[in-house]
């Protein structure tokens, strides 16, 4: 469905502004149909995300740190996340057998059984590959890397 559609309106200043109008419903379409998903299990896409980090450490601990760095929401209070999956049994955390200020975070049996309920509904690429060719997909990634210079 054309932008124009969407939002029912075919004024736009020029085609910067269209363009930026249609970045942010689509990430936010993409959003909430992810969220339609995650809330399934009772947990959010933030906290889906650090379970996929824990995951991919592959039982090694992870940080506070290491989880800010590798979320694709920067903004996010991990602590308070990981807090709320501490409650949930979904991770566990314990001091650092290395730095006794450290506090290593692990996923449990029960955050590896939520991401494999998930993982394929997570796939967002299924999605893509029913509208874009591959094509479409490498000229939209480079266009993408490229606005965000």
């Amino acid at each position: 469905m054309k932008i124009e559609e969407v939002l029912l309106t075919n004024k736009f200043e020029n085609e910067y502004h269209k363009a930026s109008l249609n970045i942010m419903y689509t990430s936010n379409f993409i959003q909430s149909l992810l969220k339609r998903r995650t809330d399934k299990e009772h947990i959010t896409l933030q906290q889906y995300n650090i379970l996929r980090i824990l995951r991919g450490q592959n039982s090694k601990p992870a940080t506070i740190n290491l989880l800010k760095e590798r979320l694709l929401d920067r903004m996010s209070d991990v602590s308070r996340i990981v807090d709320r999956l501490v409650q949930k049994k979904l991770v566990s955390r314990r001091m650092s057998n290395v730095d006794r200020r450290a506090v290593d975070i692990f996923i449990t049996v029960e955050g590896l059984e939520v991401l494999k309920k998930l993982d394929k509904e997570m796939s967002i690429h299924a999605v893509l590959e029913q509208k874009l060719t591959d094509d479409e997909c490498k000229q939209l990634n480079a266009l993408l890397d490229k606005m965000r210079g």
